[in-house]
C-alpha cells in the first residue's frame, strides 16, 4: 500500500523572502530555487537540497500538495520532482485531478457549506464594514468558498483579530492570521476531509503530513503522522499533539528537514 503525503506549501515546504529567516552568516547560507514568479517577479523558494529531497520524495510516495491558496495561486507554483497526481486547493474546496478540480468533490463541499455555516456573504459584509481601512490594503474572495484580508501587519490591532474570531465562532466560521493575510474559513472547509479522499482513492495505507497555521491542524490531527516547523502559528501557539513531531527548525531550512523526515518514514515503511 502507497504512503500519503499531504503537505502545506507556504511557510512549510516553500517561502518568500521574508519567510527564509536566513539566520547564518551570509556564507554559509543554503542556495535557494526559486519554485514560484508573480508578475515576472521570483516570489517563493526552497533550498537545492529540499528541490532534491522532494523530488525524491515524489518518486516514492503519493505526494499531495495541501494549500488554502485557489487554484489559480497553487498553479502558479512549479514545484520539482515528478507532477502530482492530486493536489488539495482553496483549504479543501477543490481537489485536482492531474491539475483539473473535481467537480463531484466540490458539490459535495459546498453543500455541506450551505448546511453547515453562515454564508461568505455575510462574513464579507462584516469585513468589509469592520475591517479599519488604516491597516487593510486588499479585501479578496477566494474561490467563492472564503474571503482574507490583506494587511499591514505593523499597523493591525491584533485584538480586532481576536474579535474577529469570535464573531466568526459563533457562526462556524474559523479566524486564522498568516503574515499579511487574516483569513476567514468556514469550519467543515478542511483540508484534513480532502485528505481522507485521495487516501481512499489512492489505497494508502500510511498518511503523514505537515503545517504551520491554525488551517493546518485538522490535517495534522487526521494524518497518521505529522510534523510542524518551530514557526508559524502552530508554534506560537505551542500546538502539539501525540502524533506530531515538533521540529526546533524555522524558516525555508524547516522545509528542508521535514522532507528529510517525511523520506525516512516513507523508506522505512
Amino acid at each position: 500500500m502507497p504512503v500519503l503525503v499531504a503537505s502545506d506549501l507556504d511557510r512549510t515546504l516553500i517561502y518568500s523572502a521574508a519567510a527564509l529567516a536566513l539566520t547564518m552568516p551570509d556564507a554559509r547560507a543554503p542556495r535557494l530555487l526559486c519554485v514560484e514568479v508573480h508578475e515576472s517577479k521570483p516570489l517563493s523558494y526552497m533550498t537545492e537540497t529540499a528541490a532534491r529531497l522532494l523530488t525524491e520524495l515524489g518518486d516514492a510516495a503519493v505526494f499531495v500538495p495541501t494549500t488554502t491558496r485557489t487554484r489559480k495561486q497553487y498553479q502558479r507554483i512549479n514545484l520539482p520532482g515528478p507532477e502530482p497526481a492530486y493536489a488539495i486547493c482553496a483549504n479543501g474546496g477543490h481537489l485536482l485531478v492531474d491539475g483539473v478540480s473535481d467537480p463531484d468533490w466540490h458539490a459535495q463541499v459546498t453543500a455541506r457549506l450551505a448546511d453547515e455555516c453562515a454564508p461568505l456573504a455575510e462574513v464579507q459584509e462584516h469585513l468589509l464594514r469592520a475591517a479599519d481601512p488604516v491597516w487593510v490594503r486588499k479585501h479578496r474572495v477566494a474561490d467563492d468558498l472564503f474571503a482574507y484580508l490583506v494587511v499591514e501587519r505593523e499597523l493591525l490591532d491584533e485584538d480586532w483579530v481576536k474579535e474577529l474570531a469570535v464573531w466568526a465562532e459563533n457562526r462556524g466560521w474559523t479566524v486564522s492570521l498568516q503574515g499579511r493575510k487574516i483569513y476567514a474559513v468556514p469550519k467543515p472547509l478542511t483540508k484534513s476531509a480532502a485528505m481522507r479522499e485521495v487516501a481512499r482513492r489512492t489505497g494508502a495505507g500510511l498518511t503523514l503530513a505537515a503545517g504551520d497555521s491554525l488551517l493546518d491542524t485538522d490535517l495534522l490531527l487526521a494524518a497518521d503522522q505529522g510534523w510542524r516547523p518551530g514557526h508559524g502559528e502552530l508554534a506560537d501557539a505551542g500546538f502539539t499533539a501525540p502524533s506530531l513531531r515538533v521540529l526546533p527548525d524555522r524558516g525555508v531550512l524547516a522545509g528542508e528537514r521535514i522532507l528529510r523526515e517525511f523520506l525516512g518514514v516513507v523508506r522505512g515503511a
